[in-house]
């Protein structure tokens, strides 16, 4: 059975010195989740947010916050942000490049209470892997940028580990992040994926409510065409 799709809008790309009105702006224009970003300057080179900052956006959030973790020590973190609100967890493979690391990670988010939990890979990490605790997770995140810096262009090469998931019959949500716009979320949709982040091509609209309205046509169209294509 599909499931519904979401648009997830990047908080990495609003204005952060008024995050709570960006928080409400981008809740009342559509969206369905918000996307937060945590960079630890190790695992990507660049500093984002920490959980005190994603406790805060989690007082005023009525949407799930979706929580990406890009940085070295996810399980060591995951108690701080399900306290901080966090309706998604997502850690990346690559801090964890094993099926028993993973699992590893994993079942440390399950006893911290984690309500979803999402692995993702990078561009350059093969899907492949991830077969063995697929079964273990809500959500993967395929990275269509390499994780570090907002305002990237997509790379079309990484649809091919979308198909993959939805071919060996993984029914939990996928998601694509990185250089999401107009183009680019149909061809992520069509692939299968059914969470989609997007962060400029959101911000940066002159109408965030019709930027979203845009994108999610062009995705549920998408969904369609292939759907009848079968």
């Amino acid at each position: 059975m599909t499931q519904p799709l979401r648009i997830a809008p990047s908080l990495l790309a609003c204005d952060f010195a008024r995050i709570g009105e960006e928080v409400r702006r981008t809740e009342e224009a559509g969206a369905d989740w918000l996307h937060v970003d945590v960079m630890d300057g190790h695992f990507v080179p660049n500093l984002t947010i920490g959980p005190p900052v994603v406790k805060a956006i989690g007082r005023i959030a009525r949407l799930p916050l979706d929580v990406h973790l890009m940085i070295t020590d996810p399980a060591g973190y995951a108690g701080a942000f399900v306290d901080a609100g966090a309706e998604v967890l997502t850690f990346h493979y690559e801090v964890a490049p094993s099926t028993d690391g993973a699992r590893e990670v994993i079942a440390a988010f399950r006893e911290h209470g984690v309500p979803r939990v999402g692995v993702a890979v990078n561009p350059d990490t093969p899907v492949e892997p991830l077969a063995p605790i697929l079964e273990a997770v809500d959500l993967v995140l395929v990275m269509s940028v390499f994780p570090g810096f907002g305002g990237q262009a997509f790379m079309e090469e990484v649809l091919p580990k979308t198909r993959w998931l939805r071919e060996q019959g993984y029914r939990g949500r996928v998601e694509m992040d990185g250089g999401l716009n107009r183009v680019t979320t149909p061809q992520c949709a069509a692939a299968g994926a059914d969470v989609l982040v997007a962060g400029s091509a959101i911000f940066g609209a002159p109408d965030m409510a019709e930027r979203i309205r845009e994108l999610r046509a062009g995705a549920e169209a998408a969904r369609g065409e292939k759907s009848e294509a079968r």
